[in-house]
């Protein structure tokens, strides 16, 4: 047991909104934004939490022998994937899809992956506060 309770790594604080929690109030906001866009015919749909792969996991053969000595090649995967979870994907009333993330405090990690979305799939992003 730790002495100090965890905290997020940004110091947000957690919200609940129609019995979902969200990790931050901002990503909150935007659900009901969403949520109100929908309701009132401004966008088709939205989904949350929606996985897309931007490198896949790297394998390499090796052998491996059994109890009598006889080989076997077998994949060990050596890097895994980078993937980027995207906060909110849009369907937009003309058929196109927006992909929307929140940011209050982008990480080393957030220039590349906006990158990668947008030269592996085609996205680009649009950050939200």
């Amino acid at each position: 047991m730790t002495p100090f309770p965890a905290v997020n790594k940004y110091r947000n604080k957690g919200i609940e909104v129609d019995g979902i929690f969200f990790s931050s109030k901002a990503e909150a906001k935007w659900y009901k934004i969403f949520k109100s866009q929908k309701a009132n015919g401004e966008i088709r749909d939205f989904k949350m939490q929606v996985p897309y792969e931007l490198i896949p996991s790297q394998r390499m053969p090796i052998t491996r022998y059994d109890k009598r000595g006889n080989p076997k090649t077998v994949e060990k995967v050596v890097e895994l994937a980078v993937r980027y979870v995207a906060d909110f994907v849009v369907d937009e009333n003309d058929g196109t899809q927006t992909v929307y993330d929140v940011k209050g405090f982008p990480d080393q990690k957030w220039p590349i992956k906006r990158k990668l979305m947008r030269y592996i799939h085609g996205i680009a992003v649009q950050e939200v506060k």
